[in-house]
This record gives C-alpha cells, sequence and structure tokens, in this order.
C-alpha cells in the first residue's frame, strides 16, 4: 500500500471505493498500474493534472492524496458516476482540490495547463483525447495512457471473440501506432497494470526523462 496512505480511514475509503467498482462492473486501474503512475507524480512533482474518464473518482483521489498542493480537474460524460465521484471526493474531502466535470470531454472546453494529462475514458477516442488536450499540456508535461494492453487482448486478439470487443482493441492498436509514429512526442510503453504509455514532447523529455521514468518502472 502506498506510503501515503497513512489514515486508516482513508484506506477503508479506498477500499469501500474498489469494492464499489468490482460490484458494479466499473473500470478502475489496477494496483500496479495506479501505483506507477503515483510514484511518477511524486519523482516529477506534478502539482496540475487533468483526468479524461473519472468514473468514480478513484484515480483522481489517489493522484490528489499524495500532496496538499496537487490539483485535479477530471472530466466524466456518466452522469451516474459523475454523481458517485462527487459523494466520493466530498468523504474524501477533497472537494477544494479536485474539480469534476459532468460532460463529454470530446467538447469541454478546458483552459489552462496541466503538468500531467491522464487519458482513461472512451478507448476509442484516444487519439481524439490526445490531439484535442495537447495544447493544455504544459512545457515538460506529459501525458499517461492506461489500458494499453486492453486485458492482454491488444497483444493477442484471439483472446475475445466479441465483435465489439475486437473492434475496440483495434482501435487501441491503432493509438499505439499514432504514438509511436508521432514525431512531435516521443512515448515509452510499460507493461505494468493493463499497459501504460508515458508521452512527452520530443524536444522537452530526451534522455532525463527516459532515466527517471524507467527508475519509476523498476521500483
Amino acid at each position: 500500500m502506498s506510503d501515503f496512505i497513512e489514515n486508516s480511514g482513508f484506506a477503508e475509503n479506498i477500499e469501500e471505493m474498489k469494492a464499489f467498482a468490482q460490484k458494479n462492473d466499473i473500470p478502475i486501474m489496477f494496483d500496479d498500474g495506479i501505483e506507477f503512475i503515483c510514484n511518477y507524480i511524486r519523482e516529477h512533482k506534478i502539482k496540475r493534472i487533468l483526468e479524461i474518464g473519472t468514473a468514480i473518482a478513484y484515480s483522481a483521489i489517489r493522484f490528489a492524496s499524495i500532496a496538499d498542493d496537487i490539483y485535479v480537474t477530471t472530466i466524466e460524460i456518466d452522469i451516474d458516476r459523475f454523481i458517485k465521484a462527487q459523494l466520493n471526493i466530498k468523504k474524501a474531502g477533497l472537494e477544494n482540490r479536485i474539480t469534476a466535470i459532468n460532460e463529454d470531454a470530446l467538447f469541454s472546453q478546458i483552459e489552462g495547463e496541466f503538468d500531467l494529462i491522464f487519458i482513461d475514458a472512451a478507448k476509442a477516442q484516444y487519439m481524439k483525447f490526445f490531439e484535442k488536450y495537447k495544447a493544455n499540456l504544459a512545457p515538460g508535461g506529459v501525458f499517461i495512457s492506461d489500458n494499453l494492453s486492453f486485458h492482454g487482448m491488444v497483444e493477442n486478439l484471439s483472446l475475445t471473440h466479441n465483435y465489439s470487443t475486437k473492434k475496440l482493441v483495434k482501435k487501441i492498436r491503432k493509438y499505439i501506432a499514432f504514438l509511436k509514429a508521432n514525431t512531435e512526442f516521443k512515448t515509452d510503453f510499460y507493461q505494468t497494470g493493463d499497459g501504460i504509455a508515458v508521452s512527452y514532447r520530443a524536444e522537452e523529455g530526451g534522455q532525463a526523462q527516459n532515466a527517471v521514468t524507467e527508475n519509476i518502472a523498476e521500483n
């Protein structure tokens, strides 16, 4: 368990959110995936985070709880999940540092710059999210994309026989190809969690970014 979860009440809330997500079939990050990103936030002293895909605010709460000067803006299209997210944010006492927005992220107008933009919403729209919000990325900032393995199906499509799932997996593959071919951004891929990509502007990141992220991945 993370070193910032020292309060037993907070830890209990986290476990309640995980149990609720499992019971109601709401996707939240794998434990090792969320730890990877939390470590990244600590190592890079990330302060401003934009999250595309709130769900029930599990990851937003984890991120904001790392330090009391971290602020998260998070967007969720589903009204029921948004309402539950607001309740969880309030229960965590983070209303002043997590701003939840109930909108379609493809059409939201978000102002300001962010040190980290976390993409974890509709997988078929990842490329559009990336292109739309790169203008909101602060100098030296990164995109982090989750679910690029999609339970192993991206690497092995035969794991599913569902037509809709196969279409979705193929779109994730296209997004991965987009990241690899993107000359404006450099992307590092990690097998932790459900497959994570860290993308940063090529002229800003360089070898120093690689070295720090590799260190995080090893820890």
